[in-house]
């Protein structure tokens, strides 16, 4: 197949940080409120009560005897569950933006200051003096650069991941609720977090319910690539929102977060629906469409065939408080008739 497309990355913390712009869908109203809540509940100091907290994170026990006050965030997902629990006062720096911030969101994060547009060094990250550093992939506590959660206790400083790259078993909106209650835990912001949680979960809910009743449709994730195609696999939330949203993840057999399948591969699964991913460095929506209508081996692939695709931005399908509405964008593109 021909190079339209850089090559697939082996692990999705490696993507560029420039900001792309959102699917209009997830640009709604819904998204604006959640922010808007976090902002009118901010005022109020975080309750010391129920502490010290002890949190068992990817193998890793921290106690934490107060709220943390100074937090550095590692890629984007991670400041957004922060922003949207109300916690812009707590935080020092962020880093690695993935995508446009959500409205709702917008003008705490842009408030935040950023303190590298990849992965932060380890001495910038302790030159904003934090008491945490919270990271959305496993990359930012990549030890080969000099970053690891060991390196951060050295140091004095306690360190949180996001539960998605702790790599013990599928991901689910269950890890989604849990991560945003652990993050409520370690703030003293039980209140918010289950007000958030109940938010998302009947956003999830009412999504669901109006494409229970209607047929599985077959989906394959389109991330990048040419020579061969990287794909959600099944331990991705990508896989939990497709079911969710009425559909089936035809590589949902791929043992792993990501990773590369042949395109011989998705012919013989036949999808009917083709998710693209969203994000800065393997080309734009519209390149990664022209690429797949462009080869002669997958003209016959229904997705294909009749040109039925639903974009996602790739924030949208990780741990956060994205998913929620990503569920809601991919049942309107699977199952459109029970939206009408």
């Amino acid at each position: 197949m021909s190079r339209l497309l850089p090559p697939a990355r082996t692990r999705r913390p490696l993507r560029a940080a420039a900001a792309l712009a959102l699917s209009a869908a997830l640009l709604t109203a819904g998204c604006v409120s959640s922010g808007d809540a976090a902002r009118d509940e901010k005022a109020p100091a975080p309750s010391l009560k129920g502490f010290p907290v002890t949190v068992d994170n990817c193998g890793v026990r921290t106690t934490y005897d107060r709220p943390p006050s100074r937090v550095v965030t590692i890629h984007q997902h991670p400041a957004e569950l922060m922003l949207a629990l109300g916690l812009r006062d707590r935080m020092v720096g962020t880093a690695f933006p993935d995508s446009a911030v959500l409205p709702g969101l917008r003008e705490d994060f842009e408030a935040i200051p950023e303190l590298a547009q990849k992965e932060p060094s380890f001495e910038t990250v302790l030159d904003t003096g934090p008491d945490l550093v919270y990271g959305g992939y496993g990359s930012a506590f990549a030890e080969n650069e000099g970053r690891s959660r060991e390196a951060f206790a050295d140091a004095g400083i306690d360190t949180h991941l996001n539960r998605e790259y702790c790599g013990e078993k599928r991901v689910t909106m269950e890890d989604t609720y849990d991560e945003i209650r652990t993050v409520g835990r370690i703030f003293g912001v039980t209140g918010r977090a289950d007000r958030l949680v109940a938010d998302l979960r009947g956003r999830v809910g009412r999504a669901a319910g109006a494409v229970r009743d209607e047929p599985e449709v077959p989906v394959f994730v389109y991330d990048s690539g040419d020579k061969t195609a990287f794909t959600a696999g099944g331990k991705s939330l990508g896989t939990e929102l497709i079911r969710l949203a009425g559909g089936r993840n035809v590589f949902a057999d791929l043992d792993d977060v990501f990773g590369d399948v042949s395109w011989e591969q998705v012919v013989e699964r036949r999808p009917e629906v083709i998710a693209v991913y969203d994000y800065t460095g393997a080309g734009s929506v519209e390149q990664k469409k022209e690429f797949l209508l462009a080869q002669p081996a997958l003209a016959d692939v229904p997705a294909v065939k009749n040109r039925r695709f639903v974009v996602l931005p790739l924030t949208a399908t990780l741990v956060g408080v994205r998913s929620a509405y990503a569920v809601e964008d991919l049942a309107r593109g699977l199952h459109p008739e029970s939206f009408r």
